[in-house]
């Protein structure tokens, strides 16, 4: 059966990140472009699978990487414990509760592929998201809302994702303002990694996209 074409995106490809310099901080981030809104797509059974933190997969977690990340969270003087620990660990303590379900392809992708990982993971939504694009920390006092509730996030000293109207991701949690919906054609992701993994980031990458693309998506990686 032919899949049909995606729709035109309204960013261009590809979309370029700007990366400040930054000792630990080893990132991968690429674009998708969706054959359909994501609230017309189903997950594929075997994404839904993954969200199972005893699934096979090709990554397993690692006790290495879980300290590595959150010594990438603490360079900047962000403190990564409690509710502020980093997505990666959340999605596991999620999981073991059986509290990790489907939300739709593109969240449950990045999920699994974090989970398994151990790697935070982090997707927007490019029609909500302003270009330019660039990875750095935010200022003491900066913060976001991350939630449909209006709960904010401290965001002083955490390395993050901004666009033109502020920071809007993160490793922690994600703003609510490019959050993806029923209507999303096209995302961004950045996959957070730390010095010393980085076969970890790449490998990770590549089942990340793979999951993407076999159902039906279109990956490219992001320009620096």
């Amino acid at each position: 059966m032919n899949r049909p074409e995606p729709p035109e995106m309204t960013t261009t490809l590809p979309v370029a990140i700007t990366v400040e310099e930054h000792p630990l901080l080893r990132v991968a981030a690429f674009t998708t472009h969706f054959p359909a809104p994501l609230g017309e797509l189903a997950t594929p059974d075997e994404v839904l699978r993954l969200l199972d933190a005893d699934a096979p997969a090709p990554l397993a977690r690692d006790e290495a990487v879980r300290a590595a990340v959150r010594d990438l969270l603490r360079w900047g003087g962000y403190k990564p414990t409690g509710r502020g620990k980093p997505a990666s660990e959340y999605l596991l303590r999620a999981a073991g509760e059986g509290a990790l379900g489907s939300i739709n392809p593109a969240v449950d992708a990045c999920n699994a592929v974090s989970l398994h990982s151990g790697l935070p993971v982090s997707v927007v939504d490019l029609a909500l998201a302003r270009p330019p694009f660039r990875i750095a920390l935010a200022p003491e006092g900066a913060t976001y809302v991350f939630n449909a509730s209006g709960q904010e996030i401290d965001l002083g000293g955490l390395l993050c994702l901004w666009d033109a109207d502020g920071p809007c991701a993160n490793a922690v949690r994600d703003a609510q303002r490019t959050k993806t919906r029923p209507e999303t054609t096209a995302t961004l992701s950045v996959v957070w990694g730390s010095a010393g993994h980085e076969e970890r980031l790449r490998e990770a990458e590549a089942w990340y996209r793979s999951l993407l693309e076999g159902a039906g998506a279109r990956t490219a990686p992001a320009a620096a």
